[in-house]
């Protein structure tokens, strides 16, 4: 195991109001959030803050309450984020892009009784048949128009009224502005940092029922602390970080939202990824720090935009959610002055674990080093409470302060998933090398068994990568009448170039072995993925057993 940072030592588990408080005192009237040109101090957004806590008190809502944000990336996901923290109360974050099913269950799960939400047909109309079926019974309505500067507010109530959906003005839904008519005072919660739940972050549901991971307050300042340990370089008070990933995300309300009420950075709020609107929004606020997706930096790399705008701006900048292909890291910092460092972390470690040092050169391929007072252990594949020598494979597990108390209401996943209450078992097969550096090599459940043997689709995936005409893969595991299953790629190439399956699978000949070799090379226009911009096999998976079902039919 490696040692754990000195500062975790000597750190004490705050509230995470605390640190908001912090950044009024310390920051107050630098700006906090920029959206769409609308700015708002740390100053301005605290009385928000407080506001909303008031009114979240007088609508009755206590402590251990658990409370919906049903929001993009918008200053009223802040205002009510903290809000929610100080009176003592459980974020439960929804992505607002999820239907009506999704939704429900995870109201229904986390046992919900309010939702936040926009005023926009797309996001409410949602939450209403929520709450017309039963599974939640209040909406607070947020006014998208007040958001924006003049002449947008304008243009918006002008033509924008399509998009504006019919509110009731009933008892079961609560207007913005009159929660917050009032004079900001509330009574802040007594909270034990190591015991208080601060959010249920739902994972993805992805093998299996979605399931809440507790995190903590202690778990979450633990990881703000983590960060700003390791982005080594962030001044505070001066930086602006361009939050274009969304905040319901785990990574994002850490490294982009958390993170930068740590430093007292300002958070530049895009609602969506839009190319156009990102640049513009580069070229306008000048961002210095920027977490995203693996995606994000290879559709501005490929953009034939970008070279039309001036990206130097952007200093420092982490990427996480899935692995990083070299080549796009290296383009990416050269397209910007910039160090990007792939990182690596789950819902249920708050969520970052690992990441490739901004001080030092890291290592390609690699997730990185343990951040701060965090340790990694591999075990054996076979026998999971066995630890596998320094540099072989194993199941990676963690352990830290930002590790998750357990899921909400699954004692059994939380047994299977936190051994002795705090190691976590990720699921991630990887070995760590003689620097310390970590490197992944799949997941336990992509595994693919080809005659016996352990063939990892993330080594195919990165081979496929190193060809100059592919921009997207996907490799997942089909049945094979000779071998068990076999390996298939779905490529997505890149504008303007052409591949044939002949030829990557020669190209391919001296990357990876015989028995690594994809059975099928299918090409798509698309890759399909998750609505944070991650490569999602699921989709591929299902469509593949769709055909095999139909083929035996």
């Amino acid at each position: 195991m490696s040692n754990a940072a000195e500062w975790v030592a000597n750190f004490t588990p705050r509230p995470l109001g605390e640190y908001f408080d912090d950044a009024l005192r310390l920051y107050g009237d630098k700006p906090a959030t920029d959206f769409m040109g609308k700015g708002l101090t740390y100053r301005q957004l605290g009385h928000e803050v407080d506001k909303a806590a008031a009114g979240l008190q007088r609508m009755g809502m206590k402590k251990g309450d658990k409370i919906g944000i049903c929001l993009p990336n918008t200053p009223y996901y802040t205002i009510f984020y903290y809000a929610i923290l100080k009176i003592g109360a459980t974020v439960v974050n929804f992505n607002p892009l999820y239907v009506e099913r999704e939704i429900a269950f995870q109201a229904r799960d986390a046992g919900i009784d309010t939702m936040i939400t926009l005023d926009l047909k797309v996001v409410y109309n949602t939450v209403e048949d929520v709450r017309k079926e039963g599974a939640i019974s209040r909406i607070i309505v947020c006014p998208m128009a007040d958001l924006l500067p003049q002449p947008k507010k304008l243009l918006f109530s002008l033509f924008k009224k399509s998009d504006r959906a019919d509110i009731p003005k009933d008892d079961a839904h609560i207007f913005y502005k009159s929660l917050t008519a009032n004079d900001g005072k509330f009574t802040p919660a007594t909270i034990d940092p190591k015991e208080d739940i601060a959010i249920l972050q739902y994972t993805g549901g992805t093998t299996g029922v979605p399931k809440g991971a507790m995190l903590t307050h202690s778990n979450l300042s633990a990881n703000m602390e983590q960060m700003k340990c390791h982005f080594v370089g962030a001044r505070p008070g001066e930086e602006s970080s361009l939050c274009v990933i969304p905040f319901f995300h785990v990574f994002a309300m850490t490294v982009s939202q958390n993170l930068s009420v740590l430093i007292g950075a300002e958070m530049v709020m895009m609602p969506r990824f839009e190319m156009k609107m990102l640049l513009d929004t580069i070229k306008r606020k000048k961002p210095t720090l920027f977490a995203g997706v693996p995606t994000i930096y290879t559709a501005i790399n490929n953009s034939e935009l970008t070279p039309k705008y001036d990206l130097s701006s952007i200093r420092i900048c982490m990427s996480g959610g899935a692995p990083l292909p070299v080549e796009v890291k290296q383009k990416f910092e050269s397209l910007t002055g910039c160090v990007l460092v792939e990182g690596y972390g789950l819902t249920e470690s708050s969520p970052v674990a690992c990441g490739n040092p901004i001080d030092r050169p890291g290592k390609a391929g690699s997730i990185g080093i343990p951040v701060s007072g965090t340790e990694v252990l591999f075990r054996s594949l076979d026998d999971p409470k066995q630890d596998v020598p320094k540099g072989e494979r194993g199941e990676l597990c963690l352990i830290g302060p930002q590790i998750m108390k357990g899921y909400w209401n699954r004692p059994e996943e939380t047994e299977k998933t936190l051994e002795d209450g705090c190691i976590l078992h990720t699921g991630d097969v990887g070995y760590e090398d003689d620097d310390g550096f970590v490197f992944l090599v799949d997941r336990i459940k992509d595994l693919i068994l080809c005659s016996g043997y352990n063939v990892y689709p993330r080594v195919i995936e990165e081979a496929l990568y190193l060809h100059p005409a592919v921009a997207e893969v996907i490799v997942i595991a089909i049945p094979d009448d000779y071998r068990g299953q076999a390996p298939k790629a779905f490529v997505k190439l890149k504008e303007d170039q052409n591949a044939t399956e002949e030829e990557l699978k020669t190209f391919l000949k001296d990357h990876i072995s015989k028995i690594e070799m994809p059975a099928m090379i299918e090409f798509r226009d698309e890759l399909p993925k998750t609505l944070v911009g991650k490569l999602s096999k699921k989709e591929l998976v299902e469509e593949e057993a769709q055909k095999r079902a139909m083929a035996d039919a």
